[in-house]
């Protein structure tokens, strides 16, 4: 078995940010994306995806180490002074790195 090191980019920010975000992904050359509603608790309370466009997203995204670099580079300097967001990057092995 031959595993290649990839990044892992999660993001968690307000749904307002979807469109914007899904841009910037195929911007900086992401070949996909996992995208789902989610809940939880954090600094400014709890939140909860009973509407929508209140809701809070999650984002993953398997990327190239130089493209998770431009992707967070980005959304610090894009994103975060405009939406409620987080995000941080993980080590990943994947069998299949033309897929990313």
């Amino acid at each position: 078995m031959n595993t290649h090191p990839m990044k892992l980019v999660t993001i968690v920010c307000e749904a307002l940010a979807r469109q914007p975000l899904q841009a910037l992904l195929h911007g900086v050359g992401a070949h996909g994306y996992t995208l789902f509603t989610v809940e939880g608790s954090g600094a400014k309370g709890p939140r909860v995806a009973d509407i929508e466009e209140f809701a809070n997203i999650q984002v993953e995204v398997i990327v190239q180490p130089e493209v998770a670099e431009e992707l967070l580079a980005r959304l610090e300097n894009d994103f975060f002074p405009r939406y409620a967001m987080i995000a941080y990057e993980s080590d990943v092995q994947v069998l299949r790195r033309d897929k990313f």
